[in-house]
């Protein structure tokens, strides 16, 4: 359902204000909003944010309070309040109905590139120990997609590196090429195998309770590994670059995006799940020495 032209609630001095959106009304930063993503977006100006960062309530495998969303919309407007050269970070994956994959991945993956962005990179968000099930004659759900959408070419690129197990060592006389084993170019022959170089895209995190410290992060029925974000934020944005979460659920966005002192903002329409987050990011907020608003949240 669209959620375009609801009402929604605003907090100041713990008093609950109703008021209608308006549009490029001004954001205030390191906020979560208790309303959905449409009417956040849809006050937002033109070319506003670095990245965004988010898992939306697919296919009904998780319960979210019951809340859907319209991702055509969605993506058509992240696209337009994505600055150019900036990212959508977009985690999700399929139920199998009557045994058959539904693909809503991939429907989402086509919806953004309808909106204008280039789908840049598809990575794997593999879980190192995913929940124990019998999938029948099929093998254990262990991944999901993570879809790197781009507006434009990336602006920023840190690139996460491991290190190379030939480091040193000199590059041989062969390579692999379209025609099948070929010649190394005779300027590469003999050079030095670097001592890094860039991680696959397929990239592997604990889920469940060692994927946070935070225990009331749990209250949320599916929270991010804080190293996924923590991994992709740093990819993808510097300092003072603005994140998004279109769903920020237990707050794992907002936390990781202040200690990589990233300014962040958010959309939440649960209230039950925003009370999580507020309560979850108060010690990182004073950590940081940022004063929390007493409208946030």
């Amino acid at each position: 359902m669209s959620f375009r032209g609801s009402r929604f609630l605003t907090t100041k001095s713990h008093e609950i204000t109703r008021k209608k959106p308006k549009k490029n009304q001004v954001l205030q930063l390191n906020k979560i909003y208790k309303e959905n993503c449409i009417e956040t977006l849809h006050r937002m100006p033109d070319e506003f944010v670095d990245m965004t960062i988010t898992s939306p309530p697919y296919d009904d495998l998780r319960e979210y309070n019951g809340y859907h969303f319209p991702v055509e919309e969605i993506a058509a407007s992240l696209f337009h309040k994505t600055k150019t050269g900036g990212v959508v970070i977009w985690v999700v994956a399929d139920r199998t109905v009557n045994g058959d994959e539904t693909l809503t991945s991939f429907e989402h993956a086509f919806a953004f590139r309808k909106a204008g962005f280039k789908v840049h990179d598809t990575m794997l968000y593999v879980k190192n120990n995913p929940i124990p099930s019998d999938c029948g004659r099929r093998y254990r759900q262990a991944f999901e997609y993570m879809f790197c959408f781009a507006k434009g070419s990336p602006k920023t690129f840190n690139p996460l590196t491991e290190p190379t197990k030939s480091a040193g060592q000199k590059i041989k006389a062969f390579r692999i090429t379209e025609a099948g084993r070929g010649n190394v170019p005779d300027e590469d022959i003999g050079r030095q195998i670097k001592t890094e170089r860039k991680v696959s895209n397929i990239f592997s995190y604990n889920v469940g309770t060692s994927s946070s410290g935070d225990k009331i992060a749990f209250k949320h029925p599916a929270i991010f590994p804080e190293k996924l974000v923590e991994d992709q934020i740093s990819t993808w944005t510097d300092p003072d670059d603005i994140v998004y979460d279109c769903f920020m659920g237990s707050g794992t966005t907002a936390k990781v995006a202040h200690l990589l002192k990233r300014q962040w903002l958010g959309s939440e329409i649960s209230a039950e799940y925003v009370e999580i987050s507020r309560k979850r990011l108060e010690p990182y907020l004073d950590k940081l020495n940022i004063p929390p608003r007493n409208d946030n949240f």
